[in-house]
This record gives C-alpha cells, sequence and structure tokens, in this order.
C-alpha cells in the first residue's frame, strides 16, 4: 500500500469494478478486530440474559463483586468504545473512496439518523422487556457519531483529530453539572452527558450520553489517514499511541486528580484493590476509561493482523456482518433465556416483579459459567449466518439498502 493512496483488497472487487456498498475499506485488521468486538459484545450481553447476578448488582460494585465477573465485564469494556473509533476510520476511509464530500455528509447523516431509530425502535425492546420504552444505548451513541462526523467531514482530518482529543480529555470537566440541578433542560442534558430521562416525558432512558462518543467517533475519523501508510509505519504509530494511553491511564488513575468521577481506593486485599484501580466509569465514558480501552484496540488491531487465517476469517465474517449480527443475538439471545425462565415454571410477570424488587430468587439463572456457555453456542450457532449474509452483500452490490444492515 503506498504512502497517500488507497490500496484496495482484491475481495473488494468484483467483475473489475470496486463494489460502493459492500467493502468500503476493508483493511482486513480493521474487520478482525471489528469482529473481535463483537464476539466479546456477546458475552456481556448473554451475561446479562443468562446470570442472575446482573439483577442483584452491578458487576463493577466491588462490595457484591468477585474477580471473576468483574474482569468478565471489564474485557467487555473495550467494546462500544473501539466499534465508535473504527466507525470514524471507516468513515474517513469511505470519504477518501467516494471523494465527494456531500455525498459522504449525506452517507454519514443518513446512516446516523438509521442507527438511532434502530436503537429505538428494534433494540429497545430488548432491554426495556417489551414496547413503549426507548432505551438509548450503544447504537444511538453510534448514530449520534457519525451525525456529528456528516458536519465535521467538512474539515480536515487534523482539525477533526483535535476536536476528537479536546473532546475526550476535557469532558469531565462537566461532571459537576448534573440534570437534577438544571430543570426543564435536566432531560436535553442527559442526552449530552448524564445518563438520565428521556425529554418531553417520553418513557425510557439514556444509558450512552452523546458528547463522549462524538469525541471517539471523530478522534478516529482523524486517525484515518493512519491507514492509508505502509502497515509497518500504522502499526509502529499504534502501538507508541496505545502504549503512551495506557501509561498516562496508569499515571492519571495512581494520582486520582482527573479523569474519573469514582476514585480508586485500597481496598481488603491486594486483588480487590486492583479491581478499584480498574473500575473506571462507563456512563458516561470517561477519559480514563476511553484511554485503556482505546490504548488496548490500538495494541490489538496491529496483532491482529498476524493471526491465524481460522481466528483471522472467523473475525473476519463477523466484521464484515456487524449490525447484523448484533440486532440477531439479542434477540436470540433473549428468547433463549425466556424459554429457560418459562422451563422452570416462571412467567413474564414474574420477571418485571423480580426488576421492581432488585432481583430474582437464587435458584434462577444459570450462573456466570452458564452464561460463557450460552455465550459460546450462540456465536457458534449464529456463524453460519453471517457467512451467508456476508456472501449477499458480496453479491448484491446492486442492493444499495444492504449498505445500512
Amino acid at each position: 500500500m503506498a504512502t497517500g493512496t488507497v490500496s484496495w483488497p482484491r475481495q473488494a472487487r468484483i467483475g473489475g469494478t470496486q463494489n460502493p456498498l459492500y467493502d468500503e475499506h476493508r483493511l482486513p485488521e480493521i474487520d478482525r478486530l471489528r469482529g473481535l468486538v463483537m464476539v466479546l459484545m456477546a458475552l456481556d450481553h448473554m451475561r446479562d440474559f443468562f446470570d442472575a447476578d446482573v439483577m442483584r448488582f452491578s458487576p463493577t460494585d466491588l462490595d457484591h463483586t468477585y474477580p471473576f465477573l468483574f474482569f468478565t465485564r471489564f474485557i467487555t469494556h473495550f467494546c462500544a468504545p473501539t466499534f465508535t473509533v473504527l466507525a470514524g476510520v471507516s468513515a474517513y476511509l469511505y470519504g477518501v473512496k467516494v471523494k465527494d464530500p456531500a455525498a459522504l455528509a449525506k452517507f454519514l447523516a443518513a446512516r446516523g439518523v438509521w442507527l438511532i431509530l434502530l436503537d429505538a425502535a428494534v433494540i429497545s425492546p430488548i432491554w426495556g422487556m417489551g414496547w413503549g420504552r426507548i432505551e438509548l444505548s450503544t447504537l444511538w451513541a453510534i448514530g449520534c457519531s457519525l451525525v456529528a462526523l456528516a458536519a465535521l467531514s467538512r474539515l480536515s482530518p487534523r482539525i477533526v483529530l483535535l476536536i476528537g482529543v479536546a473532546i475526550i480529555f476535557g469532558h469531565n470537566l462537566l461532571d459537576g453539572i448534573h440534570a437534577a440541578d438544571l430543570g426543564a433542560f435536566g432531560p436535553w442534558w442527559s442526552l449530552l452527558h448524564e445518563p438520565g430521562k428521556l425529554p418531553l416525558d417520553v418513557p425510557g432512558g439514556v444509558l450512552y450520553p452523546a458528547l463522549p462518543w462524538i469525541g471517539v467517533g471523530a478522534l478516529g475519523y482523524g486517525l484515518g489517514p493512519l491507514f492509508l501508510k505502509p502497515a509497518i509505519r500504522r502499526d509502529r504509530t499504534l502501538y507508541l499511541a496505545g502504549g503512551a494511553a495506557l501509561a498516562l491511564f496508569v499515571v492519571l488513575r495512581f494520582s486520582n486528580l482527573y479523569g474519573d468521577p469514582r476514585p480508586w481506593s485500597v481496598q481488603r486485599d491486594p486483588v480487590f484493590t486492583l479491581l478499584s484501580f480498574l473500575n473506571v466509569t462507563k456512563y458516561p465514558p470517561s477519559l480514563l476509561y476511553l484511554l485503556v480501552t482505546l490504548g488496548g484496540a490500538a495494541l490489538t488491531l496491529p496483532a491482529l493482523a498476524r493471526a491465524g487465517k481460522r481466528l483471522g476469517d472467523a473475525l473476519t465474517v463477523f466484521g464484515r456482518t456487524p449490525l447484523f449480527f448484533y440486532v440477531l443475538h439479542l434477540y436470540v439471545g433473549a428468547l433463549a433465556a425466556l424459554a429457560l425462565t418459562f422451563a422452570r415454571g416462571y412467567s413474564l410477570e414474574d420477571i418485571a416483579i423480580w426488576s421492581k424488587a432488585g432481583g430474582p430468587p437464587p435458584e434462577f439463572g444459570v450462573g456466570l459459567a452458564g452464561a460463557y456457555v450460552a455465550w459460546i453456542l450462540i456465536v457458534l450457532a449464529l456463524y453460519p449466518l453471517c457467512c451467508w449474509f456476508a456472501e449477499v452483500k458480496r453479491r448484491r452490490r446492486d442492493l444499495w439498502w444492504l449498505t445500512y444492515l
């Protein structure tokens, strides 16, 4: 790949032309990292569905958690930031390909709005346990970042990079502003920076406030030119950036001066002291949360370029069908959990009672080990479907709407 040009992989060329709707950039490392993120994300959601402790306490609550549960949750922290930063990188590379700023802006805005609507209409019923509530979470955050990039893409990548860094490093200065103190404007603030209620008394809530995620998407877009460099130069930069991010995380975290509203402290033993040190804030994603997750992602991407063919190909399948896998695994997992609930003699009314009472009976669920088994089975079951859909996207480049799936 020559510096300053895009060398599109052979898979992106069909019949001698580039497919404009499938394989927009298709650097294998990006697909593999995105696929790894999707698989890890499924673990977190199967834990939500099959481990009853999720209804009793947070896995990062040091008064109740245990190390295996904490680290299961911690490794899945890497998913949302990595996927969002890769969305920004992909947006830049798509813009290089189409060479039309207006077309790029239109595409990003449309895709962002589509993700927001999908989150509200299709994903919310999973987390709200039925229709009628809107729970704005991952797709909302990514959608907002793409809508913001539709405007920011008119600027140079370097300026967009600076904007992203400024948001990531500076948004914790807003931690002292709380929706409860803002009156009628409070729910609108929740959309931006603090989880809370939706505006206009709409039933539901905001789990992923948009502002920090816009910063992550802008960071990815600003890093886009790096992915036009020779792989050896790109990987060296990623290793340096990832190492620097992790080092800065350790320094800032140790000092407890800035970067996360939840300070760490010495606990009852060294293991729980380490858990306290790593217990950074996701809602909204703090500077320290983003340093440790994005730093880890920067180190992982070059390593995935050297993954074995079988592993690499499997991750690539999930990485090329992320939205398809995302929606499918949620519904399959939720239906499987409901089937288990009904098989044990419980009802939907029982689940509603448990959610209000603070948790189900001790015998409910299959525990964390069972959640791992469910995760493996569901990932394996969905793999053939993702292979089929990836092939459909590859062949049917005439179907423009496939780019939204």
